[in-house]
């Protein structure tokens, strides 16, 4: 049994699997509400969208450099691309960092904290739909478009929870929709390209190069930033640290056990982003909480509809 067997064995049995999968959904949960004090640690405004694309700029390149580092530690080598792998980190940066998180930055300046938790989780129906219609690498079958009806009704409920006054905005709560669907879709590419490549590597570096792109981007475009709170940098690197270890116990689960098993957990997510929108941003006087629960119960039942394994009679 070599070094890297005996490090991750225990991600093998079910404490295992319990121990990472909820703390890989308590940090991604987490990520949200903490975006939103940097905004007030870094003293951004709603309407700096370059302030706000540095942010993520900086955030995802330090994420990239903390993800090649985690996994060259856990595989006991350094993690580089192979030759030839140039093309699909470049597709996966633009995907995956450049364009859902420049969605995901500047929705969340106009959306609450929570709603960003709730829309996050339903990429992974955008995800079965790219992968079906578009790739062709898997069929869509009633059971799985059923759910992702479910979790659609579940992004109408949550855009219509709290305060209502404002209404739903295009460049709030339509943008992390889009955002979701970008990542769908990087997922749909990391599943093809996973096939040649390391998946924790092409994280890593197209966390790095998603991450410079933004960061020069946003520099040029007049983006500043400049800590208002002794605790500004620390949270850049705590949110650069989510990406980081979040991704890599994702990865190391989903190589050991089939999808549907682990999948079932990313119901954690929207519940633990909800709470900490509470009680990080003190969203609570903001909640409808009936339909914030019936938001989460649609979005968390239509991703366990889609990945729920077949009967042996349905397979036949």
């Amino acid at each position: 049994m070599n070094e890297t067997t005996r490090k991750t064995d225990f991600l093998s049995t079910v404490a295992g699997i319990l121990a990472a999968a909820v703390t890989a959904n308590l940090l991604w949960g987490s990520a949200a509400p903490c975006i939103k004090l940097g905004y007030r640690w870094f003293g951004i405004a709603g309407e700096d969208v370059m302030t706000q694309i540095l942010f993520a700029g900086v955030r995802f390149t330090l994420a990239g450099v903390l993800t090649v580092l985690l996994g060259s530690l856990l595989r006991g080598r350094l993690l580089l691309p192979k030759r030839g792998s140039g093309g699909m980190i470049l597709k996966l940066a633009m995907m995956q960092t450049v364009i859902q998180y420049t969605f995901f930055y500047i929705g969340l300046s106009h959306a609450p904290g929570f709603k960003g938790s709730i829309i996050s989780p339903t990429s992974t129906f955008f995800a079965l739909l790219i992968a079906a219609l578009v790739f062709r690498q898997e069929k869509l079958t009633a059971k799985k478009l059923l759910g992702c009806l479910i979790g659609f009704a579940g992004v109408v409920v949550v855009s219509m929870t709290g305060r209502l006054e404002g209404g739903v905005r295009l460049d709030g709560e339509g943008f992390l929709v889009l955002a979701a669907a970008s990542y769908g879709c990087s997922s749909v590419l990391i599943k093809r390209y996973s096939e040649r490549e390391d998946p924790v590597v092409l994280s890593g570096w197209q966390f790095i190069l998603g991450g410079a792109l933004m960061t020069a981007a946003a520099l040029l475009g007049g983006g500043r930033l400049h800590a208002e709170s002794t605790g500004a940098w620390p949270l850049m690197v705590y949110l650069s640290l989510v990406s980081a270890v979040a991704y890599t116990l994702w990865s190391l689960l989903l190589q050991r056990h089939p999808v549907s098993r682990i999948m079932v957990y990313s119901f954690l997510n929207p519940v633990f982003g909800v709470l900490l929108s509470a009680i990080l941003l003190g969203e609570a006087k903001g909640l409808n909480i009936p339909r914030c629960l019936l938001a989460m119960l649609l979005v968390c039942l239509g991703v366990w509809i889609v990945n729920r394994p077949e009967s042996a009679k349905n397979r036949a």
